[in-house]
């Protein structure tokens, strides 16, 4: 074994998964616009569950550094209403109330981010109902680029809100990383 491959596999022992077993698979070329965003907005979402993987109710709760009430619970719970936000309020103009926050605690999607299982699988049921959603209307748009109202009157492009919703996933994805590391040393890929 050459000390590339020592180096190689030590890199790889305490990852997420190998790269020939990473689920996330868009490699970012293809001439369609909407493919692009469509994959990288769906190997995000992938990230979050990578990170999550694994993790007990406890776990996912754990907030990382006081005062700070970042979790991956935490996080799972603002992006389904990050979600829901951008593509019911803002893209199909719904008029619906938020999953997590209430007037009277604006963070209440980490702030009532408990270490109970029910609350893990609430979390994620409407994530991934918000994230169904999603992907049937980004699938069902024409012109991304066509200014569409939202429930407020404000006018906004398919290809803006994918984008924001794209790099509000890397955002977190870098916050889910250390997160993750604090729980149990794993390091984000």
């Amino acid at each position: 074994m050459t000390q590339g491959e020592q180096v190689a596999g030590f890199a790889w022992s305490n990852m997420f998964v190998r790269p020939e077993e990473d689920p996330r698979t868009f490699d970012g070329y293809s001439p369609d616009e909407r493919v692009v965003l469509a994959g990288y907005l769906r190997d995000q979402r992938l990230t979050l569950e990578l990170k999550c993987s694994g993790l007990d109710a406890e776990q996912l709760a754990r907030r990382a550094v006081p005062p700070s009430g970042l979790s991956l619970l935490g996080l799972v719970r603002h992006l389904a209403d990050m979600e829901r936000f951008w593509f019911r309020r803002v893209l199909a103009g719904e008029e619906v109330p938020w999953l997590y926050r209430r007037a009277e605690c604006r963070d209440a999607d980490f702030e009532e981010a408990v270490a109970d299982p029910a609350v893990v699988a609430r979390a994620w049921a409407d994530w991934r109902a918000e994230v169904e959603y999603a992907e049937g209307f980004l699938a069902g748009c024409g012109d991304l680029g066509a200014e569409l109202v939202d429930a407020d009157g404000e006018s906004t492009s398919v290809r803006e809100v994918v984008i924001h919703v794209i790099e509000e996933y890397a955002r977190h994805m870098g916050h889910a990383d250390l997160l993750r590391e604090l729980i149990d040393g794993r390091l984000g890929q």
